[in-house]
């Protein structure tokens, strides 16, 4: 049994950075994927793929690891730029803004 321990990164459905300060313990497939003939349904036996565990730092998730006798791959996430701009939207709307705004 491997799991992977990892930094989620943010959704492209969220503008935010919630849920990406914690680390996840994802167990991999042991087996592959079948397609139910009947219905079209992907479906496995392996229990152990749906199981995502969180925790608050890297350090934790690894000590979980080593005490359950868990192989693991820690991945090292990559850090996002940050996107700073001086007044940000609220800008667009300004009384004091100085050019005309358009798009």
């Amino acid at each position: 049994m491997r799991a992977r321990i990892y930094q989620p990164a943010k959704t492209a459905m969220q503008s935010g950075t919630a849920k990406t300060t914690d680390w996840t313990l994802e167990f991999s497939p042991a087996s592959a994927r079948e397609i139910d003939p009947l219905m079209g349904w992907v479906s496995s036996s392996d229990t152990q793929a749906q199981v995502h565990l969180r925790f608050d730092s890297r350090e934790a998730a690894e000590a979980y690891a080593v005490v359950h006798s868990i192989e693991y791959d820690a991945i090292e996430p990559q850090k996002r730029k940050p996107l700073i701009r001086q007044r940000g939207y609220g800008e667009n709307f300004a009384t004091d803004r100085r050019g005309v705004w358009t798009h």
